[in-house]
C-alpha cells in the first residue's frame, strides 16, 4: 500500500489469496482495491480496500450458516490482518462491541499476524 509492504507471502499463497479476493469481489459486488500481481507485487488502493473490508465483515457478521462461516473464516481473518497493518478503520468492527463473532475474529487475527510478518 503505497511504498509500504503489508505482507510478502510465497507465490503459492499469494496466488490462492488473490483468487479468493476475486471470488469475494464477485460475491460481494464490491471491488477489493487489489491491483494485478506484477513483478511479485500487488498494489492496494486504500479507499477500495476499505470498502471491501467493510462489506466482507458485514457479510461475515450476518452469516449464520456454520459451513459458510467455516469456509470463509480463514480468508476473512487474513484480510483483517492486512487491514490492521494498513491502519484501516473498520466500521463493521467498531459497531460490533463485544459481539462474539468480532471478538473471535480479532483473536484469530492476533494469532495469524505472527505468521504474516513482513518479509515472510
Amino acid at each position: 500500500m503505497g511504498d509500504r509492504t503489508l505482507w510478502n507471502p510465497s507465490s503459492g499463497v499469494s496466488r490462492l489469496f488473490l483468487r479468493q479476493v476475486a471470488l469475494y469481489e464477485a460475491e460481494l459486488g464490491v471491488p477489493s482495491g487489489f491491483g494485478p500481481m506484477e513483478a511479485d507485487v500487488s498494489r492496494i488502493d486504500p479507499a477500495g480496500f476499505t470498502a471491501f473490508v467493510d462489506a466482507l465483515l458485514v457479510r461475515h457478521s450476518k452469516t449464520r450458516n456454520a459451513v459458510m462461516n467455516t469456509l470463509s473464516e480463514g480468508f476473512v481473518v487474513t484480510v483483517l490482518v492486512l487491514a490492521q497493518k494498513a491502519g484501516i478503520e473498520m466500521a463493521a468492527l467498531s459497531g460490533a462491541g463485544g459481539k462474539s463473532w468480532a471478538v473471535g475474529l480479532l483473536e484469530r487475527a492476533r494469532e495469524m499476524q505472527r505468521h504474516m510478518a513482513d518479509g515472510m
